[in-house]
């Protein structure tokens, strides 16, 4: 008996030996890896993985501009390679608390993130598409891409992600002998727009790149600008490629047929009529049914004819440019940018290679701090400001913004020399000081009505170089008005004739947006977006911690109005730009106008198109004649009777170059809103 039991003691042993556990997908990735994040050519923070066993540790953390997310991950794979457990904790770039998790157990996967929580039966492993995780997770799911079916796989919540090798690379080493392998990739379908990154031979993530941002492999931090330069690259490749395809330039007379034109002189809409564009001008205006020879026709069907908008608080980017001339923004202003990056997009859209508005530029100066931004100039003295408006006026720039780590006590001086020349001057309240300094030095606009209202409610000694310029929001509640202090801002602005742009949009999202609701001004267009896209539009961007701080931000961004309101009874210029990139929301910037400061519909869309266009002193822009360039939009509906008309877009003339929304929207992934217009070559 005690033999039969040893005998199969050792079968279950030597059974048991033959069993192989299986290999664990991460098992050629262990370890710690380290990574520099870089914004600008300045280093800004860090990103470290350290995968033991089928299990990795993210901790991912930057600040750029006083402000920057915060994260840490950890990240358990099945032997497939499959995340089946993801949590992701810490803070978003403006303070919302992020606790994120995933799990797949069995057939069931379930997620709670910022908009609530789902659940999906999956019969097997799916790829899960995180909210708020580090640009780690892009090796994850490469290594998965690798392998599927024409290297796309459905993914959880919803849609799809689809993998494209860009081009086979290689970088020094750092020792200086021998090079490392590398190939570049973009990924797609999570947003409007691919993400490009980099893994080296062994399939190691090695950067995340983007044209002015990248987490790059430590040791490998002296060829970044190159890594960068690839991304700048591939999304310029990208949009030449759409531009070919979707940018109609007409070799005759362009006559668009049966349209009514809004006049922003009288503020109405003409009767019935057809507008003929000739090469990149508008140049004749005739009988809704008149036809000629040798003509391109294209029906208006009644609809409204619309002068282009202008974004006045604009980040300019090529992968934003098309996305604003398919709403109808026909003209940017540049409030700061990397300057050899905007050069280069100005040169492309100049040249018709990419689409995007004209652009207006402003010289961005900030000073050298820890919490500095990282574009344009940054300077560290006096004299080098100075020299920095020099700069911008050889390079023929319209004007100069300062910001906020800049000594404001220099402002006299850059203002008086850049007026000297004959720039504009704009910008932010630098840090430690206040809207009534800037206006005494002679701003000729002040940036963000919260960058004035702060100087209501702060401390001499408080640092706006931080959240606490978004966060000291919830001080505005308290606020009277009619004091003093208020008043002699507001009479400042009266007497320098100082303009506000007060990029409310932005405050709104900021005030207002709440986890799991879709955020304002988002509702009318969600439900054309893609799955991961509308995922975003219902998160948060700051933390409300209580009921108490919801009820502090609510308040504050009706005082925010109240105080907008006022400006505009005292006849203080509204300029209309969003800091949001423009496009979507530019439409609920003008829309916020009508519902909440009071203007009428002609009148905020006379403000965005004719008033900019004699702000900014361009003549041959910002209404529809003939001899003006052809800068227009039609929508079918009536925006004169409903703002919300101007959504709905059948058509773009961007100097006489036509692009059909309809057409070009699938390209991101969005749902048309109009019909094609007919077209007769």
């Amino acid at each position: 008996m005690k033999l039969r039991i040893v005998v199969i003691a050792i079968t279950l042993m030597a059974i048991q030996s033959c069993k192989q556990e299986p290999a664990s997908s991460l098992a050629n990735y262990q370890g710690d890896e380290t990574y520099t994040v870089i914004v600008g050519e300045n280093k800004v923070g860090h990103l470290k993985a350290t995968t033991v066993g089928d299990t990795i540790h993210v901790d991912y953390d930057y600040k750029n501009n006083g402000r920057g997310p915060t994260m840490k991950e950890i990240i358990v794979l099945n032997p497939e390679g499959y995340p089946v457990d993801w949590k992701i904790t810490g803070n978003t770039t403006f303070g919302n608390a992020v606790d994120e998790h995933f799990a797949l157990e069995g057939t069931n996967a379930s997620w709670t993130d910022a908009t609530g929580s789902g659940n999906a039966s999956a019969e097997a492993a799916q790829l899960y598409v995180n909210q708020f995780g580090s640009p780690y997770s892009s090796v994850l799911a490469a290594r998965l891409l690798l392998n599927a079916p024409e290297n796309t796989l459905p993914v959880l919540p919803a849609g799809k992600l689809t993998l494209t090798e860009m081009e086979k690379i290689s970088v020094p080493l750092p020792s200086g002998e021998g090079e490392l392998a590398l190939t570049t990739y973009a990924l797609s379908g999570a947003e409007l727009n691919p993400s490009y990154f980099i893994l080296d031979d062994q399939n190691r993530f090695f950067a995340s790149i983007d044209p002015r941002y990248i987490v790059i492999r430590e040791g490998f931090e002296a060829v970044e600008k190159d890594m960068r330069q690839l991304a700048e690259n591939y999304s310029a490749q990208r949009y030449e490629t759409l531009q070919k395809k979707y940018a109609h330039n007409y070799d005759k007379k362009v006559r668009i047929q049966n349209v009514r034109v809004f006049d922003p002189e009288t503020m109405a809409l003409t009767d019935p009529v057809s507008v003929v564009v000739a090469g990149e001008k508008i140049t004749a205006i005739e009988a809704a049914d008149a036809t000629g020879e040798n003509e391109v026709v294209i029906a208006g069907n009644g609809g409204t004819l619309v002068p282009g908008l202008y974004e006045m608080h604009a980040h300019s980017g090529d992968n934003g440019a098309l996305l604003n001339v398919l709403a109808g923004v026909t003209s940017f202003r540049d409030m700061g940018n990397d300057n050899k990056v905007l050069s280069d997009l100005i040169e492309k859209i100049d040249a018709g290679v990419l689409a995007g508005p004209r652009i207006t530029r402003l010289g961005f100066i900030e000073g050298k701090s820890q919490f500095n931004a990282n574009n344009g100039i940054i300077v560290e003295s006096e004299a080098e400001a100075l020299a920095a408006v020099d700069t911008y006026d050889s390079l023929g720039y319209y004007g100069v913004k300062l910001y906020n780590s800049m000594n404001g006590d220099w402002a006299p001086a850059i203002v008086k020399k850049a007026h000297e020349k004959g720039l504009f001057v704009t910008g932010h309240v630098p840090a430690f000081s206040n809207a009534n300094a800037m206006l005494n030095a002679g701003f000729d606009e002040m940036t963000h009505i919260n960058q004035t209202m702060l100087g209501w409610v702060l401390e001499p000694e408080e640092d706006t170089r931080t959240l606490l310029r978004l966060t000291a929001m919830k001080r505005f509640p308290g606020l009277d008005l009619g004091s003093p202090k208020v008043q002699e801002t507001l009479d400042l602005f009266v007497a320098n004739k100082t303009a506000i742009d007060p990029t409310l949009s932005i405050h709104e999202k900021l005030m207002l947006s709440r986890n799991g609701q879709v955020s304002p001004g988002t509702e009318d267009y969600i439900d054309h977006m893609p799955p991961n896209e509308q995922r975003g539009m219902k998160v948060a961007l700051a933390q409300i911690a209580d009921a108490e701080e919801d009820k502090a931000y609510r308040e504050a961004y009706q005082k925010i109005v109240e105080t907008l309101k006022l400006m505009k009874e005292k006849g203080i210029l509204i300029v209309a730009g969003t800091d949001l990139g423009g496009a979507f929301n530019l439409h609920r910037e003008l829309e916020l106008y009508t519902q909440q400061l009071g203007y009428t519909n002609a009148e905020v869309l006379k403000l965005a198109t004719y008033d900019m266009a004699q702000y900014l002193g361009q003549a041959d822009l910002g209404s529809i004649a003939p001899g003006k360039l052809a800068d227009f939009f039609l929508v079918p509906g009536n925006p004169v009777e409903d703002i919300k008309a101007i959504k709905s877009i059948a058509l773009v003339a961007r100097g006489g170059t036509f692009y059909y929304p309809t057409e070009v929207y699938p390209e991101f992934g969005i749902a048309p809103f109009t019909q094609m217009p007919e077209v007769k070559e």
